[in-house]
């Protein structure tokens, strides 16, 4: 347990000390972010702020991890680095796309087509290793088997083992997909993204902390939880948490950096990664509500607008709207960070009564 305290910490002293030094450097190299015109007109005076400090959170959470199992001796486990490994693999993917935008001074990065295919090699790659690696008891790190809370009786492989591994596949990458671009789109406005990713890494500290203490491993029982390393899980939430955090007093209003693609890609990816290894798959769209709604306000926009030739709100995504009718992005990001901590509350609360129900 102690790991979890550890990297909370020391993920959360690199971010707040790290994340100044990569402002002067980024402000020394003309690193600024790039304002698209048909944006929010108060968002031009944010024009040239630097961006990519999701670079940050990444390197804080990686160290973080590593000092942690340091210090405590253990060894790190096959979940703890899968879920790394895809937070630093679209990190990078948005590494390449936020770079390509401030060199060349435009809204456009790197091309849809291009990021998907990075998106999809290392989501990919993540999915078919979450499958791989048992312990001593035979557990994997994913299971081919949908989870809500714990893993339901709907098993993927119901045709064989490698009609499982396709289905897997395609049902992770469509999580990974849906995360990582549900965080992209809530993060407009200063410290929206960041803030509420916290609550929803907090939320898996808890979430990963009890299933450690109600584990099937160590302790059976009738209503036990069958994830593989879910302590290792909890310390990788730790490292997020502390890490954005730490990133949050440099990206709250007015902010001084922006985690660009870098960082909203990476974090939407490390919660995705968590949600599978942690069997609370469809959980996570409770948990990240505000991803959720975010995300629908822009499928509905487009669908309404492709099929009537109307638009249901001013601007999407919805903070943007909100802004259009007036209200102060300070106050658009404390009531959005409400809704996320609902949500978060709500998810929490349906696990915890989940087990509750289901205690012999």
């Amino acid at each position: 347990m102690m790991a979890v305290v550890i990297a909370a910490v020391v993920s959360l002293v690199v971010a707040l000390l790290g994340t100044p030094m990569f402002i002067r450097y980024l402000v020394k190299q003309g690193y600024g972010q790039f304002i698209r015109d048909d944006g929010p007109t108060s968002h031009h005076t944010k024009r040239g702020t630097p961006t990519m400090g999701g670079a940050v959170i990444i390197l804080a959470t990686v160290i973080a991890y590593a000092v942690a199992h340091l210090v405590t001796w253990q060894s790190p486990t096959a979940s703890g680095v899968l879920v790394l490994f895809l937070m630093v693999g679209l990190g990078a993917v948005g590494f390449a796309d936020d770079y390509i935008k401030i060199s060349k001074q435009r809204s456009l990065g790197l091309k849809s087509g291009e990021k998907l295919i990075g998106q999809t090699l290392v989501g990919v790659t993540f999915a078919v290793l979450a499958l791989q690696f048992p312990n001593d008891a035979l557990r994997r790190p994913a299971s081919t088997s949908i989870s809500f809370v714990r893993d339901t009786a709907l098993d993927l492989a119901f045709a064989g083992p490698l009609i499982g591994l396709i289905l897997f596949v395609l049902w992770a990458n469509l999580m990974i997909a849906g995360t990582s671009n549900g965080v992209n789109l809530t993060d407009g406005l200063d410290g929206l993204a960041t803030g509420s990713s916290v609550m929803v890494f907090g939320a898996y500290v808890v979430i990963s902390i009890w299933q450690f203490n109600q584990n099937c491993q160590t302790s059976p029982g009738a209503n036990c939880y069958d994830v593989r390393d879910p302590l290792d899980l909890a310390v990788v939430a730790a490292a997020g948490t502390g890490a954005c955090f730490g990133f949050l007093w440099w990206n709250a209003s007015p902010a001084k950096i922006f985690m660009g693609d870098t960082g909203s890609l990476a974090l939407g990816g490390a919660l995705a990664g968590l949600a599978i290894l942690s069997r609370t798959e469809l959980l996570i769209v409770i948990l990240g509500g505000l991803f959720v709604t975010i995300t629908l306000s822009v499928i509905i926009q487009v669908a309404s607008f492709k099929s009537t030739g109307k638009r249901v709100f001013r601007m999407a995504p919805l903070q943007h709207h909100f802004e259009l009718l007036g209200w102060q992005e300070v106050t658009i990001v404390i009531r959005f960070w409400i809704v996320a901590g609902l949500f978060v509350a709500l998810g929490l609360a349906i696990f915890y009564a989940e087990w509750v129900v289901g205690a012999p």
